[in-house]
């Protein structure tokens, strides 16, 4: 079967123009229904796929016969998640697992979940064909698995057993469903430092990579690895494992590797010595790593010797899966350590007076990432951080406070992506518009051939170009007859015969 990119490559003009139409916003119900219905498969792929729907076009789309078209409507990020879980029990396999793997999404995009109800018939009758992704399933049911009253779900439950109290656990191991009972006592030997010694392989894999990070070490085992490891780095591995005996601890923390220093300097067990120790070591990663330490005043934090990197990209963070303490939080954001406002930045529940102090923050870093995080973001702040950032910054633009008016000041900007902001001002004047359609970047081009001020000479002249038809044809602007009259081309077509009727 063809996969997305084949299927837009294999389209040809007059086929890209109806993909534009398809997601035109001004294409009436009626037009959707036929594309959806007539059209060739890249116009059903972006119709299915890459927009909101009325009604009736979901309705068409969930019965259409076409099993590569209902998939798409499957991945739709842009619809309700229970108008996509109508799908959960499609006879097509492949429609199934399309709904089970989450919607692509942009960067800084946001997972909707599907219907807790939806989640559950997926465990029990998918099996582990194509279980659902964890983006896809709820907070709430997340957290309510261990204890829920259908024995399959409480089997997934199993997995958060890291956190989980130790009444559930017990609840766990006596469930009366023998499979969750293997899988809680799996997870429970796994804690069981004797266990892990017998089980750890003696050839570098995952699973012993595994042990080594996250198992309960036996001593036999720690002493393995300081005298005579199986691979490089198993002694940085082993120096965050919780269970790491306190005399290792000491020992590591003047290890001559600075990375088996960076991550003792992360520990919450370390002593007074070592954090001395670590407070003027020779690496600057291990002085960083240590300065965020939760046991420093903001004074001993202020004393190390460390430097924040310039060059870091802030990429977007859902978050904690479990909320914050807010005094912890309200701590981070008024530290005098940018990483620290940094982590408290990326908390979309900030109070007010929170969000308006971090944004204004000396920080790039904390800037950016309260831009991308909190919901109330202000204007201000999230253009700011377009301008200054040069990161990934495209999604800032989809942020609820992003501003449209004055944008088109940012025409002559000499960098392309900041040109391209002049597309979303509804007052940029009409040639200027018609100019950066011809813009030596093709990204600019692209944003101003949708624009609905582009006149309209110049927008039926891109109709016709190769690279913008499609972009052209999504625009808003254009007129209904001349949609009419590209749908009605395509009956004349001999090109395409949908395979259910061939």
């Amino acid at each position: 079967m063809p996969t997305p990119e084949n299927i837009w490559e294999a389209a040809d003009l007059p086929t890209r123009r109806l993909a534009g139409v398809a997601l035109n916003p001004s294409s009436p119900e009626d037009i959707l229904l036929r594309l959806l219905a007539d059209g060739p498969p890249a116009v059903q792929m972006v119709l299915c796929r890459d927009r909101t729907l009325p009604d009736a076009v979901v309705e068409a789309a969930l019965q259409h016969p076409d099993i590569r078209t209902r998939s798409f409507f499957a991945r739709n990020p842009h619809v309700d998640p229970a108008q996509r879980a109508r799908l959960v029990d499609d006879p097509e396999w492949f429609v199934r697992a399309h709904l089970a793997d989450a919607p692509r999404l942009p960067v800084g995009g946001v997972y909707r979940p599907l219907p807790d109800e939806t989640v559950v018939r997926m465990i029990n009758t998918y099996e582990n064909d194509f279980p659902p992704a964890y983006q896809q399933i709820s907070m709430e049911l997340q957290r309510s698995m261990p204890t829920h009253p259908d024995a399959k779900v409480r089997g997934w439950g199993v997995g958060r057993w890291s956190v989980l109290p130790a009444e559930i656990r017990a609840s766990l191991l006596a469930d009366p469903d023998e499979d969750v009972r293997e899988r809680a006592r799996r997870h429970a030997q796994s804690e069981d430092p004797a266990w892990v010694e017998r089980e750890l392989p003696d050839r570098t894999c995952h699973a012993r990579w595994d042990m080594l990070l996250n198992r309960a070490l036996s001593r036999t085992v720690v002493d393995g690895v300081l005298t005579s490891p199986v691979a490089e780095g198993e002694r940085a591995a082993i120096a965050g494992n919780p269970t790491l005996p306190a005399d290792v601890v000491v020992l590591l923390a003047g290890d001559p590797d600075p990375e088996v220093r960076e991550r003792i300097a992360h520990r919450t067990d370390l002593g007074p010595a070592e954090m001395r120790a670590l407070a003027v070591d020779p690496d600057p990663t291990v002085r960083l790593a240590l300065s965020v330490h939760p046991a420093l005043s903001e004074a001993e934090r202020a004393a190390i010797d460390y430097e924040v990197p310039a060059d870091d990209r802030f990429h977007p963070w859902p978050g904690p899966r479990a909320p914050r303490d807010p005094q912890e939080v309200r701590r981070d954001a008024t530290s005098g350590h940018p990483l620290l406002r940094q982590r408290a930045a990326v908390v979309p529940t900030l109070p007010p007076d929170l969000v308006e102090r971090l944004a204004a923050d000396e920080d790039l870093g904390v800037r950016v990432l309260l831009a991308q995080s909190h919901p109330d973001a202000p204007a201000a702040l999230l253009l700011r951080s377009y301008l200054e950032y040069t990161g990934e910054r495209a999604h800032l633009t989809t942020r609820p406070n992003f501003p449209t008016t004055g944008l088109a000041a940012f025409a002559d900007h000499e960098d392309p992506e900041v040109r391209a902001l002049a597309a979303l001002d509804p007052q940029t004047a009409p040639d200027t518009v018609e100019r950066l359609t011809r813009d030596p970047d093709p990204v600019v081009r692209a944003a101003m051939a949708r624009h609905p001020n582009l006149p309209q000479h110049r927008l039926a002249e891109l109709l016709d170009d190769e690279e913008l038809a499609h972009v052209a044809a999504a625009n808003p602007a254009l007129d209904s007859e001349v949609i009419h009259r590209l749908v009605a081309a395509m009956a004349q077509s001999d090109r395409w015969t949908p395979p259910w009727e061939s």
